[in-house]
């Protein structure tokens, strides 16, 4: 079944997350990932509001599990810790 992966996000150092998000993309097209929303308008109705919100769809929940612990992906989370306040999951479609 195939998989969203999403997060939340409020940058708290532009330089250090942008060095992740230039490396984040290609580990995550590498891994099948597709972003099908990066940014843009959204509408909080419940809890707390991250003013960046992510979503990547993947084939499965283990190839979006897969990209998170690969080489690739881990260097470029290196940028992001200290860099950003962030909730990640990953959630199986209905699909």
């Amino acid at each position: 079944m195939p998989a969203l992966w999403i997060g939340h996000i409020t940058v708290t150092d532009e330089e250090a997350y942008g060095r992740y998000a230039a490396l984040a993309g290609p580990a995550i097209a590498k891994h099948g990932g597709a972003f099908i929303a990066r940014g843009g308008r959204f509408v909080q109705l419940e809890g707390k509001a991250r003013p960046r919100n992510v979503v990547a769809r993947f084939a499965s929940v283990e190839a979006a599990e897969a990209c998170y612990h690969s080489p690739e992906y881990q260097e470029a989370l290196a940028h992001a810790k200290g860099a950003a306040e962030r909730e990640l999951l990953v959630v199986e479609t209905t699909e």
